[in-house]
């Protein structure tokens, strides 16, 4: 589809937000265009616009689309506002606004949050801006969104086939363009205006259903956009319990068998990490695209192959980083960017506790990859989405103290020297009788802790006396404090928890073709610190540089 802009944006911050998403746009297989040769023009405008222009919109003959403050603060004359059929009387401060689906909601697939059954808030999307006033809208005009201000329904989203005429009032502030909720909604509009049919769902297959598999099947049934078609595993105990949260879904203990099937089009492997990159790599022959449990893979130059052959195949293979979505990282991640440390030169985290491993493949070194591959995949990879910097060299150590029983370290210690000379940490241990905090970041203005929570869960047993689950550390997420350096402690708000954050990102990546916040070069830079650590370990604390 061949798509033109018409951008009049004074406001600095705006025009920077817009402009960096006509970048993505581009990325996502319009073709740019001249406003006369376009199929669809797409107007952003915070600033009159000249008569000639707006009367040239107006003409059926052109499909417009008018996003933003366009219609508020562009059009002076009401020419756009009347070929939309919309009569605008005001804007609203700016708040999180409840986008719900309109009477023609249908046309237009909602994709949103769904509270609890039976919670009358519904499914909606939230969006951060203003919300137009709308006090008219023309009878022939398909109402797609709605957003509510007291008692009344105002449009945020439509379409005027008549006029061929579509409005999409938010992004007015650069946070709501840069929103992933508001841009998967605008270009699916563009998409619906322009004539071209919605991509049809991505079918998933999962191979292997261990203990991370009702998470990805729930993920799947939950986002728009994903469909989930098969499971595979070695064990029909698990395929039982597969087949009895989704019983249309094709069940195998053949992996050959899902690789083969046509209405699979990704793949999710939830093997051992040992075989990540064999599995990856025949998915990616079989024409799938694929998500990779993490670890990405054991080394790197596995997780080199992966990448090379998606790419020249032309599919996607990514890393679940679910922690990445973290309230507590979000919450780090948000202060650092904002600058409220100043410049962050220190970061220190801690996973664990005293107590007995898991006798699972997670604590056997050969198919784990060994201590540093565990925990170390999350909380690496949070560490190096703070600190984007170049590595200078990897040093670490590792424990074998207690449990013999196991192959991974009991006490596992990794650093990382960042060429510009800051400094992270990250210590995985069973054999912490007194824990350090989660986080411990220094910056040259002030310092973040986080500091772990001790939760219990109370309930009554079967004979009516009192039954206490004490939660361990990491499964409650830590109170954070922000140190400023005239000695105020701020508690830091986390981000309220997003459902299914990395499953949506995956379907507007292979439906829509926005970028997601996961990446495989970022899991690759994970797995090279992994890898570099092992060897630094290996020959006591030697500085490695990541492969």
């Amino acid at each position: 589809m061949r798509l033109a802009w018409i951008v009049e944006i004074d406001h600095p911050d705006l025009r920077t937000a817009v402009q960096g998403l006509q970048s993505q746009v581009a990325a996502t297989g319009f073709e740019p265009s001249e406003v006369e040769g376009a199929d669809v023009v797409l107007v952003w405008a915070d600033r009159p616009l000249p008569r000639d222009v707006t009367t040239r919109l107006s003409r059926p003959d052109v499909t417009v689309v008018l996003a933003g403050p366009t219609l508020s603060s562009a059009d002076p004359e009401r020419v756009l506002g009347e070929a939309a059929g919309l009569f605008v009387g005001g804007v609203t401060p700016v708040h999180d606004v409840r986008v719900r689906e309109g009477h023609h909601g249908s046309v237009l697939p909602m994709s949103g949050h769904q509270h609890s059954e039976g919670d009358h808030v519904g499914v909606h999307d939230h969006v951060p801006d203003r919300v137009t006033l709308i006090d008219k809208t023309s009878d022939d005009v398909q109402v797609l969104r709605t957003a509510s201000m007291g008692l009344t329904q105002h449009p945020v989203m439509t379409w005027r086939p008549e006029t061929a005429t579509a409005a999409w009032t938010f992004g007015t502030l650069p946070v709501s363009v840069e929103d992933a909720t508001a841009t998967r909604s605008l270009l699916a509009l563009v998409r619906l205006v322009g004539g071209e049919p919605e991509a049809p769902a991505v079918r998933v297959g999962l191979l292997g259903y261990g203990a991370i598999g009702h998470e990805h099947s729930r993920a799947v049934r939950a986002v728009e956009g994903l469909a989930l078609s098969a499971v595979c595993d070695t064990s029909v105990a698990r395929l039982n319990a597969a087949v009895e949260v989704a019983p249309d879904i094709a069940a195998t203990t053949d992996a050959d068998a899902l690789l083969a099937q046509d209405d699979v089009d990704l793949v999710v492997v939830s093997t051992p990490p040992s075989t990540h990159a064999s599995w990856a790599l025949r998915a990616i022959r079989a024409g799938k695209h694929v998500v990779v449990e993490k670890p990405f893979a054991i080394s790197t130059a596995e997780a080199d192959e992966v990448m090379a052959e998606a790419a020249a195949a032309d599919k996607l293979a990514v890393v679940y980083q679910n922690r990445r979505f973290d309230p507590d990282h979000l919450a780090v991640r948000r202060a650092v960017l904002a600058g409220s440390l100043g410049e962050v030169f220190h970061i220190e985290t801690f996973v664990g506790g005293y107590g007995h491993p898991c006798n699972l493949w997670h604590s056997d070194e050969g198919v784990s990859g060994g201590a540093f591959y565990d925990w170390g995949s999350h909380v690496l990879d949070q560490i190096l989405d703070i600190v984007p910097t170049d590595i200078d060299y990897v040093t670490a150590a590792a424990h074998k103290r207690r449990w013999f029983d196991v192959t991974n370290a009991d006490h596992s210690r990794v650093t990382i020297r960042f060429t510009d000379g800051a400094e992270a940490e990250f210590i995985h241990s069973d054999l912490a009788a007194a824990l350090k905090p989660r986080w411990y970041v220094l910056g040259t203005h002030g310092a973040i802790v986080g500091s772990w929570r001790s939760e219990k869960i109370l309930s009554r047993n079967d004979i009516g006396t009192m039954s206490e689950d004490v939660l361990a550390p990491a499964d409650s997420p830590p109170l954070l404090d922000l140190h400023s350096g005239d000695g105020s402690v701020t508690r830091l708000a986390a981000p309220a928890a997003q459902a299914y954050s990395f499953h949506r990102e995956l379907s507007d990546r292979l439906r829509v073709g926005l970028p997601m916040t996961v990446t495989a070069a970022q899991s690759r830079r994970v797995l090279a610190v992994m890898e570099a650590a092992r060897a630094s370990a290996e020959d006591n604390g030697r500085p490695v540089a990541p492969r």
